[in-house]
């Protein structure tokens, strides 16, 4: 059969659906970028906050008029959306033939092929809204138990990155009981996969070609730790640095408490191990800290950037804060809006609270407006955009290494890539000028002089 694809989300939710189209093309199914040619359509939904399950409601309604209309003779919902509302969904869209949670990726091959009894008769779609689809955490019956599934090197895999980079999902899982996150109840508890399998699978994936290698879990330095093996990550880093053909190797979504010296210096030490910490802080006064269940206050992570800073010259910081969480006062604010005044990350997303079913916030009433919520994440952003453009007017005149990504999406006679301080999809660009597009294929490593900026994007002159 021909396998259309939709994957929706963070790159975490990315490396099942590459599974699961790995599975399918080794059981023989073809895969095809086009939903009218595909035979059946999967689409691999996200569930973390609101605007996410809009997004996978809306695609999910949109694959659904394709089934009525199309070539389209069966639809799988698979993923966190799954997991949280599988009985809603097979309810209010009946289109739907079947449903896998994310600890079911293994059964994707059952789910693709046809049944004898479907799940429900056709009717006319009707529009409908992520608030249709209420009950949280309970409203999984067939899935009372937390999902267990760890993929590992022997899994098939098809990359639907670019060829010159990879994601590599080192752990899956989350201890942590943050107050507005659903990630555990989707997910499961913490569990690692072997050193061994990992270092396996990154030797595979460059040998397919893969320059840069992203690490992720949803706490990648808890790595090993709920194995026993105290500084399994450091080892981790030091063994992937002797990987042939990889030129990049970048740490993604290092916890605070969780972040140790031999993990830094491993940093510090391997040329291929990327000085770039992705630190999702959240918050920064100690009172909201607390209400979402967070360690640490604005002195205890301003100590920890200076011991990042001290044990990694030259490091990229980046991190992601939430504004508008119950209970934030305009001090509360003014303590998270200092905070980046004074640390000067790199890098900043910011996010306005979204108020949760089954989340332990969701008891706290949702008190900031949102139009409070709003105001505030624009201050934020228009901070960090004053602290990026002094950044970058200091960076003009100084010597880089790019990592080609290929032709610019804004115009073909321009290359786009990336520093070692920038992870693909989430931070900022750099165009390369003036060079021989042709000459230069994606994963090329560049040499260039920083010689302008536009917007948070750097422009690169290469080296003749």
């Amino acid at each position: 059969m021909k396998i259309g694809f939709v994957s929706l989300g963070c790159p975490k939710n990315l490396v099942d659906g590459e599974v699961m189209l790995g599975m399918a093309r080794d059981a023989g199914h073809e895969i095809t970028p086009s939903a009218a040619d595909a035979d059946v359509i999967v689409v691999n939904t996200c569930a973390f906050i609101d605007s996410a399950k809009q997004e996978s409601i809306d695609a999910i309604l949109e694959m659904a008029g394709q089934k009525k209309d199309g070539k389209c003779s069966r639809l799988v919902v698979t993923g966190c959306l799954a997991e949280r509302y599988r009985e809603e969904l097979r309810k209010e869209i009946p289109e739907i033939d079947a449903v896998l949670g994310t600890g079911e990726v293994p059964h994707i091959l059952e789910a693709l092929q046809p049944t004898r009894t479907p799940m429900g008769a056709a009717v006319p779609l009707k529009l409908f809204r992520a608030g249709d689809f209420p009950g949280g955490a309970t409203a999984t019956p067939e899935a009372p138990t937390l999902p267990t599934y760890l993929y590992d090197a022997d899994t098939p895999r098809l990359l639907s990155t670019p060829r010159h980079f990879a994601y590599v999902k080192v752990a899956e899982g989350c201890d942590y009981t943050c107050a507005f996150c659903i990630i555990p109840t989707l997910r499961g508890q913490y569990r690692s996969r072997t050193t061994d399998s990992i270092v396996r699978e990154a030797r595979a994936l460059a040998a397919r070609g893969v320059r840069e290698l992203l690490l992720i879990s949803q706490d990648t330095t808890f790595f090993g730790i709920d194995r026993g093996e105290r500084g399994a990550l450091a080892r981790l880093l030091r063994q992937l640095n002797a990987v042939d053909g990889l030129a990049w190797i970048r740490l993604l979504y290092l916890y605070p408490t969780t972040i140790t010296d031999d993990v830094l210096d491993a940093m510090a030490d391997c040329d291929k191990v990327c000085r770039y910490v992705d630190l999702p802080l959240q918050h920064a006064s100690p009172a909201v800290l607390k209400r979402m269940r967070r360690p640490g206050s604005r002195q205890t992570y301003t100590r920890l950037v200076d011991r990042i800073r001290r044990r990694v010259p030259n490091v990229t910081l980046r991190t992601t804060l939430i504004v508008g969480f119950p209970g934030e006062t305009d001090a509360d604010f003014a303590e998270v809006d200092g905070f980046v005044a004074e640390i000067g990350f790199d890098h900043v997303g910011v996010f306005t609270y979204s108020h949760e079913e089954g989340t332990r916030a969701f008891d706290l009433p949702d008190d900031v407006p949102a139009v409070v919520k709003r105001r505030r994440r624009s201050a934020l952003m228009s901070r960090q955009k004053r602290i990026v453009a002094r950044a970058q007017k200091a960076r003009i005149g100084s010597e880089v290494t790019v990592l080609v990504d290929g032709p610019s999406a804004e115009h073909e006679l321009v290359l786009q890539g990336r520093l070692e301080g920038q992870a693909p999809d989430i931070d900022p660009l750099v165009f390369l000028t003036g060079c021989d597009v042709e000459g230069h294929r994606p994963g090329d490593l560049v040499r260039g002089t920083v010689v302008g900026a536009s917007g948070y994007d750097l422009l690169v002159q290469p080296f003749s």
